[in-house]
């Protein structure tokens, strides 16, 4: 299979106005309000919302079965009527959904053959990467239903416009949140989701493939010993030895109190600051305060470290 480096990746459509867009829950569970107000914002914002009563179901924290999210992905794949598949919320549970001995997992062929816009974040990291290295087509981390649909202002719709609408080249520039910490430029595929989820694949069959790419990190709640614990994990692993530039996420909560004297982004540099790469901070993409910003993953996309922080993207993420 192509590496993250490689720029071979297949296109889904583009998403068009009044498109039917399918929504699962791959992870935990999902309540119908909050789902509802989520395909309200849906609406509003100029598409249908479809998915499956099924959904709802509960087993433990789950969204139902291991094989009933499993099904219900590969459902939305293969709907003809189905343009695009948007994640109601993460969670956990989406490795469940990995083929392993004895597991009701997804059938990577046939998700393959019907390659879909497909969103989320948080726990769909899992996905987000399997799909774009194994299953070869373009990724999107971006605004899930429950979570950013849901809200007033919890879409970033310029950047979800133009990931999914085809743009072919755009700019994520001033007001994404981010700021520099290391200056440079630096060009690459766009890669990467949640910290806890990456570093949780290595080892496995489903380990990340960071060569090549300006990888974008960011997580929730973390405290700042555990994101270090996590980035020394990967540098010791030699997932950051290729990587080309670095984005952190907004990190939400990511402190180990109100009062503590050093600030994550000291943390951060311990660890990523010999690498004589460009690296940001701050992008509001994943778990953020609000107006979610959609990533392409796999794409090729340059970052410009300087006084300010671009990311441009540099081809189009989907196929007119």
């Amino acid at each position: 299979m192509p590496s993250a480096s490689q720029n071979s990746r297949i296109k889904p459509r583009a998403l068009r106005p009044g498109d039917k867009v399918g929504i699962v829950a791959p992870a935990s569970n999902v309540k119908r309000e909050i789902l509802e107000a989520g395909c309200d914002g849906l609406r509003r914002a100029g598409y249908e919302p479809f998915y499956f009563e099924s959904i709802l179901e509960r087993d433990l924290y789950f969204a139902g079965s291991a094989e009933r999210r499993a099904r219900e992905l590969e459902d939305m794949f293969t709907r003809d009527d189905i343009r695009a598949i948007v994640c109601a919320r993460g969670g956990y549970g989406s490795n469940y959904l990995l083929p392993a001995r004895g597991s009701k997992a997804i059938d990577l062929k046939e998700i393959a053959a019907h390659p879909k816009i497909f969103v989320g974040y948080s726990d769909l990291a899992t996905l987000l990467t399997w799909f774009a290295d194994s299953a070869n087509f373009v990724t999107f981390h971006g605004p899930m239903i429950a979570k950013d649909f849901a809200v007033a202002d919890g879409v970033d719709l310029a950047s979800w416009q133009n990931a999914v609408g085809g743009a072919a080249q755009w700019e994520i520039g001033e007001g994404s949140g981010a700021k520099p910490l290391i200056a440079g430029e630096a060009e690459g595929i766009l890669y990467g989701g949640c910290l806890s989820i990456l570093v949780a694949a290595l080892g496995t069959p489903y380990d990340i493939r960071t060569a090549g790419t300006i990888l974008f990190m960011e997580d929730l709640a973390a405290k700042p010993y555990q994101i270090d614990r996590m980035l020394m994990q990967l540098k010791l692993a030699g997932k950051l030895k290729d990587v080309r530039g670095i984005i952190f996420g907004e990190m939400i909560d990511c402190r180990q109190a109100p009062t503590q004297d050093y600030t994550l982004e000291e943390v951060v540099l311990r660890i990523v600051g010999d690498l004589g790469i460009p690296v940001a901070f701050g992008l509001r993409s994943g778990h953020v305060s609000r107006a979610n910003i959609t990533l392409p993953i796999g794409v090729k996309a340059r970052l410009e470290v300087g006084g300010e922080v671009k990311l441009k993207i540099l081809e189009s993420a989907t196929t007119k």
